[in-house]
């Protein structure tokens, strides 16, 4: 796929590479879309909410960098496709190899079809409701571990860095260090989901998230694969809500007795 990040541009943190990776973020996305309306040929484009109609069918298209740029970023409940086109612009630039496309379609706001790959590392991550989850088209399904204190967490700072958010992002990392084997940060919320819907992973939580583009293409992959999906306080999982808990079902009240432990 043209646009897509190689080795090559790895390791060098230059203002021209930052740019470049931005760049390749909206040339990715404009791809993606591109393709996506070619395969609905008969739809009218509008540039400026992103949205295809024809006939009785309305599909949306909801991008990072679109939205970066317009402001679009209302998720209703017609047919919708939610694009990252490239989840972990920062693992990019310093070289750390988990960086990947994200594409999720949503049908009533529930997440229906998922895509997230990895170009680095050439691994591809599917999954349609009720079909089942693949790994480069390998059936795969979540851990089967059942005791929180030998789970792999997995979680993300964010970016902000005022001290209120410093604080309560650290403490609460640091009340669930002692109920976990260990914790891992990849950079990548997409692939944090994959890796809870292969068995990589066993739990993960991150409040504060970019946009519903970051968990669109991952939610329905754990799902498919057995997961579970929840907000961090134990409520019902929103897609627009920017928070998010995933794990084995095994764990998940466990997990969300610790997560609420550790406000």
């Amino acid at each position: 796929m043209s646009g897509v990040p190689s080795f090559r541009e790895f390791g060098d943190g230059s203002a021209t590479v930052w740019t470049w990776s931005t760049e390749t973020d909206k040339a990715c996305e404009d791809l993606i879309f591109n393709h996506l309306k070619l395969h609905f040929p008969d739809h009218k484009v509008n540039p400026f909410s992103f949205q295809i109609t024809a006939q009785c069918i309305c599909l949306r298209f909801i991008g990072e960098e679109t939205t970066a740029a317009c402001g679009v970023t209302e998720l209703t409940d017609e047919p919708t496709w939610i694009v990252d086109p490239l989840d972990g612009t920062t693992n990019f630039v310093h070289g750390y190899p988990f960086v990947c496309v994200s594409i999720g379609l949503t049908i009533g706001k529930v997440p229906t079809v998922g895509v997230v790959y990895n170009p680095i590392m050439n691994e591809l991550f599917t999954g349609i409701h009720g079909q089942g989850a693949f790994l480069n088209g390998n059936p795969i399904k979540v851990s089967s571990q059942s005791e929180l204190v030998k789970s792999l967490l997995s979680t993300e700072v964010g970016t902000k860095r005022d001290k209120l958010t410093v604080d309560a992002t650290t403490n609460r990392i640091k009340s669930l260090l002692f109920k976990v084997r260990s914790l891992r940060m990849s950079g990548s919320c997409a692939l944090n989901l994959c890796g809870i819907a292969c068995g990589r992973l066993d739990v993960f939580y991150e409040l504060g998230f970019g946009g519903p583009w970051d968990v669109a293409g991952g939610a329905v992959i754990v799902k498919e694969a057995g997961g579970v999906l929840f907000d961090p306080s134990g409520k019902e999982f929103d897609i627009s809500a920017q928070r998010i808990a995933a794990s084995n079902p095994l764990l998940k009240d466990a997990f969300i007795e610790a997560l609420q432990e550790s406000e």
